[in-house]
């Protein structure tokens, strides 16, 4: 992940002063344990800036308006107590080159600031400090002992210290070309490398794309540049410092991360704040998105491990009890040809009543025959009782290894990160085993089940252009299929295979066309757990025949009425 440099970091602050200074701080929401949200409004607009002191993702930067859920850490609720009210008037750097930032917050623009916030922009030792106007230290997201620092504790109640000074030299217009150069190329070495010990203030992002504006390749050893070289690279150099010394940025993509420089871009972006949201929003979504997708997998996988294990048991049991007419049939056959049985006898050959074919019956040798035929008996009992036991049991297992297949199989269809909507459904899926009791609730806030309405199903047009709406999992399938469907729509589902609920929504009066119904049949066979199949049976019918058990679990649904139709997966990629 890219972080958060000087070169950036000057850039975000100086959008932020055109646009937001003074303003009213009207609310702070913490969104999680490396992150805050600060309710700015100025006379204009109203918006929330992002301060994250995350160790791979600290950032100051407007954002996304929070989640409507309640902010239950300490540190947002100390600073709404204190700065709840007031106006930020100033957002300045504590030093030249010091990638710290000091939001000033006073009772009215133009009075001494009563309060200040500094964002320390620096890797796993990020902080976010709350100190009073005398530099005393309210509250800090993280509180640095004198056990893990003997040179900069940060306590409550402590005054606040600054970070250490850069010992380096720092870069400066007015540095001739010839001792720039002397300074770099004073050690050969990769030009990367160089530049990098040579200057403070740099960070590897930027000096390699500054490279590679001037046509250099970063390990280019400074002993093989050639004049003109020297001079391309002193002139992106150059270009730099203006851009630092006017605050003229140009924010762009890149190939693998951002710029804030226009270097090496392949997309413009409208500004610094949008650029710098989106892309720490995507990296860490991502981070979360691969963790959650992979925790939710090795847990249905052991789970279903397990119950498959216990239904394989269940069987066997019944297969065993499939013997109890046997016992019953030896018996009977015993009690008809007790004259036949003699002491001590281990085994006794008798004819079948209706076959006349020889049938060897186990005897205890030391019980007479009708003892004998009595213990038949009781096995026989004792088998039809196991049947009528477990096979309750194993409808249940195999209810239960049919809905977690379900959900297994709406992991597979999330199969990597392309935006929110994707992490979102995973939550989703994470939410609903935490309440079927597959998951422990790890106290983490997650989406309220009923705070809005879900609008992220997967969505195509037919060919005729109805639209067809795709559940992305079970509590997706269950609002598409008991909410969102009306009289006029039809649902689809993979016949008896775990899948996705499809609908395609229909006007009143308006009539698909068969190349409608297998355009849907086709993405019904698509997002179901037989998509490798060249043909999938899928049924159809009109959503009031569709209908939830009582107490059925998530996207569990019955259905009548159906008519079927043969859905080809293969097709359906190519829409």
């Amino acid at each position: 992940m890219q972080p958060v440099d000087f070169t950036t970091l000057t850039a975000a602050c100086s959008e932020l002063r055109a646009h937001w200074l003074p303003s009213r701080l009207e609310q702070v929401y913490q969104r999680d344990r490396y992150t805050i949200a600060v309710a700015l409004r100025t006379l204009k607009q109203r918006d929330w800036l992002e301060i994250s002191w995350h160790p791979q993702a600290t950032r100051i930067c407007i954002g996304d308006p929070p989640p409507r859920l309640p902010d239950t850490f300490t540190f947002s609720q100390q600073l709404v107590h204190q700065l709840g009210g007031l106006a930020l008037v100033g957002i300045e750097a504590i030093a030249p080159w010091e990638r710290v930032v000091d939001l000033q917050f006073a009772r009215r623009p133009g009075e001494s600031p009563l309060y200040h916030i500094y964002v320390e922009v620096m890797g796993k030792y990020s902080n976010a400090i709350l100190t009073d106007d005398s530099k005393m230290i309210i509250t800090a997201a993280h509180q640095v002992g004198q056990h893990q620092s003997s040179v900069r504790p940060i306590q409550t109640g402590q005054p606040y210290e600054i970070p250490p000074k850069l010992t380096g030299p720092v870069p400066s217009l007015h540095e001739s070309p010839e001792r720039w150069q002397e300074r770099v190329s004073l050690v050969p070495g990769a030009i990367k490398r160089q530049l990098l010990k040579s200057y403070s203030g740099l960070s590897a992002a930027l000096v390699e794309s500054m490279l590679l504006a001037a046509n250099l390749a970063p390990e280019t050893t400074t002993d093989h540049l050639k004049p003109e070289d020297w001079q391309q690279l002193f002139t992106k150099w150059q270009e730099w410092l203006q851009a630092l010394e006017t605050t003229k940025f140009q924010p762009a993509w890149t190939a693998n991360g951002y710029t804030v420089m226009g270097w090496g871009a392949v997309a413009p972006e409208k500004d610094i704040q949008t650029l710098l949201n989106k892309y720490y929003t995507d990296q860490l979504n991502q981070q979360v998105f691969a963790q959650l997708r992979h925790q939710l997998s090795q847990k249905l996988q052991n789970i279903l491990v397990k119950l498959r294990n216990k239904a394989q048991t269940f069987t066997e049991r019944l297969q065993q009890s499939d013997q109890a007419d046997e016992y019953r049939e030896k018996a009977d056959l015993l009690m008809a040809h007790l004259h036949n049985w003699q002491p001590g006898m281990k085994e006794i050959t008798l004819s079948d009543f209706e076959t006349g074919k020889p049938i060897a019956i186990a005897l205890q040798p030391d019980k007479n025959a009708v003892q004998n035929a009595q213990r038949l008996y009781k096995q026989h009992q004792k088998l039809k009782r196991a049947r009528a036991a477990v096979e309750p049991l194993l409808f249940e297992v195999q209810s239960e290894i049919s809905y977690l297949e379900q959900v297994e199989d709406a992991i597979s269809q999330i199969k990597n990160y392309q935006t929110a909507e994707d992490l979102q459904a995973l939550e989703e899926i994470r939410d609903e085993l935490i309440g079927q009791k597959y998951l422990e609730d790890p106290g983490y806030r997650s989406r309220s089940v009923n705070e809005t309405a879900i609008t992220n199903f997967h969505r195509y047009r037919t060919p005729n252009n109805f639209e067809v709406l795709i559940g992305r999992n079970n509590r997706q399938n269950d609002q598409l299929s008991f909410r969102v469907a009306g009289d006029y729509d039809l649902w689809f589902h993979a016949q008896e295979i775990p899948g996705s609920h499809v609908l395609l929504r229909l006007e009143p009066g308006s009539v698909p066309e068969p190349t409608d119904l297998q355009f849907v049949a086709n993405l019904a066979a698509y997002y179901s757990r037989a998509r490798q199949s060249d043909q999938v049976p899928i049924v159809y019918t009109q959503p009031k025949h569709v209908y939830k058990p009582k107490g059925a679990k998530p996207g569990i649904a019955i259905y009548k009425q159906e008519q079927i139709l043969w859905g080809q997966p293969q097709l359906a990629i190519n829409h």
